[in-house]
């Protein structure tokens, strides 16, 4: 058989959170006022149990991994090598991370009050970072809240990055939300967000030739590195926050949406995949879906159910069909890989290996034999039988997968549990998991008075 069920279900092996396994013990970033209430399920009919579990390992990541100066999410965490970048922060995760402190709360990981108390230690942090025209770098270091130049861009992205940013500003947005009527020291904590949101000059990343988004800016180089925002991948966030600024938005907005995020039309995508519409072409390539971060990463707070935009693609439905193209590419196995099943599927951007630092973005067209751990959790909004096989067999069939901060990185066709972490990877897992269960951080980013004018600016209409 090709598929990972030919690998027994195995007795439970309980991780406790708090275990010395792989040096994960230590609370670097002041972990406080945590809750004993939420343990391991014993059961195997208990889903709703294994769903909570599930978001609460994975939410430790940015908990008790944080680090001590910013309270926010390392960027990865290898058990072999436990301080390699140990102090680099990536910013997009930690929006998602930021998300999982909401979810903490609501789910009663921690206390309220302790996750107000990481919040301000965050938002303290970032007031005080490196910012470039208001937007934050890809990386900044835990201690001095300096940017860290971008690995692999020959110096030219040691400035802003505005997808990073976004995925970040997210994040703010929700708590925003979630704080806006509260006490006062709450109110006082969403208005400080605010002013973060505001200070962000989304009009400097403008091109002058087809208004577009660009997405890099450089202290030292300018734009030189000159990526525009083009669909379809994982960058559509961006064009709903530049055009919903209060202070600094797209100078023209739907042009640069027209012709960058939508190639003036020619994301269009007619052709599908095992009977399944495409509906867009993935930069992949027209034939191909990406990697499964896709469909997390701008949508951890925007929900476009119900929405089309002006050439009436309905992107729920696409991100939809990018899970099932993948999750049936996983089935049908081409390659024949042993793990590859029904309950084993999703290929993203991730770790390939325990004996190098190969790091890959998995897809349709690049397939090298690696399920990434969290590709079928993210996607359960829109696949929510295929992602809680995957999840049950990741947990009760899959020795040694699960870690003290949630699943490992990846399974490897050769080398079996890549026990390495992502932050890019841990941290959204339990805000998407949220979305699926009461779709909390959806309402919260949506009730954004930005929000709903930016998307009718951009040409989105939703259903009656």
């Amino acid at each position: 058989m090709k598929a990972m069920k030919k690998i027994g279900i195995v007795t439970l092996m309980v991780v406790s959170l708090l275990s010395v396994s792989y040096g994960c013990k230590k609370s670097d970033g002041g972990n406080t006022g945590g809750s004993n209430k939420t343990g391991p399920p014993t059961d195997r009919t208990d889903t709703a149990g294994l769903l909570t579990w599930v978001q609460k390992t994975h939410f430790e990541y940015m908990w008790s991994g944080a680090r001590p100066n910013s309270g926010l999410a390392r960027v990865r965490y290898f058990s072999t090598a436990t301080t390699q970048d140990e102090n680099t922060l990536t910013m997009g995760a930690c929006g998602f991370g930021i998300m999982g402190i909401i979810v903490g709360i609501e789910r009663g990981f921690i206390t309220r009050d302790a996750g107000l108390t990481r919040l301000e230690k965050i938002v303290t942090f970032l007031e005080k970072a490196d910012r470039w025209h208001g937007m934050y770098s890809h990386w900044i270091d835990d201690q001095t809240g300096k940017t860290i130049p971008f690995a692999g861009s020959n110096g030219e992205d040691d400035g802003a990055d505005i997808v990073e940013t976004s995925f970040l500003t997210a994040g703010l947005l929700c708590v925003r939300q979630y704080l806006k009527d509260g006490t006062p020291s709450e109110q006082a904590i969403a208005q400080r967000i605010d002013a973060i949101w505001r200070g962000m000059e989304w009009d400097w990343f403008a091109s002058t030739t087809d208004d577009c988004l660009i997405w890099h800016w450089s202290p030292t180089v300018g734009f030189k590195k000159n990526m525009h925002l083009q669909g379809y991948n994982e960058c559509l966030l961006p064009y709903i926050l530049a055009a919903a600024s209060p202070t600094h938005p797209l100078p023209n907005a739907k042009a640069g949406y027209v012709n960058g995020w939508s190639r003036s039309g020619q994301i269009v995508n007619t052709g599908s995949r095992y009977g399944i519409p495409f509906i867009v072409t993935h930069n992949t390539g027209a034939n191909d879906v990406g990697p499964m971060f896709w469909v997390a990463f701008s949508y951890a707070g925007l929900n476009l159910k119900g929405y089309k935009d002006e050439r009436s693609i309905d992107y729920w439905q696409a991100i939809t069909n990018h899970a099932l193209i993948q999750y049936n590419y996983c089935v049908q196995n081409p390659k024949g890989w042993r793990i590859f099943g029904s309950n084993s599927w999703g290929l993203s951007a991730g770790y390939t290996s325990n004996l190098t630092t190969d790091y890959q973005a998995m897809n349709t067209k690049n397939d090298v034999g690696v399920i990434t751990s969290n590709a079928a959790l993210i996607a359960m909004p829109y696949t929510p039988q295929q992602s809680i096989a995957a999840m049950m067999h990741y947990y009760w069939g899959v020795p040694g997968l699960m870690g003290p901060w949630g699943f490992w990185d990846s399974i490897s066709d050769s080398e079996g549990v890549v026990k390495r972490y992502l932050a890019n990877n841990q941290c959204p897992v339990a805000p998407m998991i949220e979305n699926y269960r009461t779709g909390l951080l959806w309402r919260l980013f949506m009730s954004s008075p930005e929000i709903a004018p930016a998307l009718q600016k951009l040409g989105f209409t939703q259903a009656n």
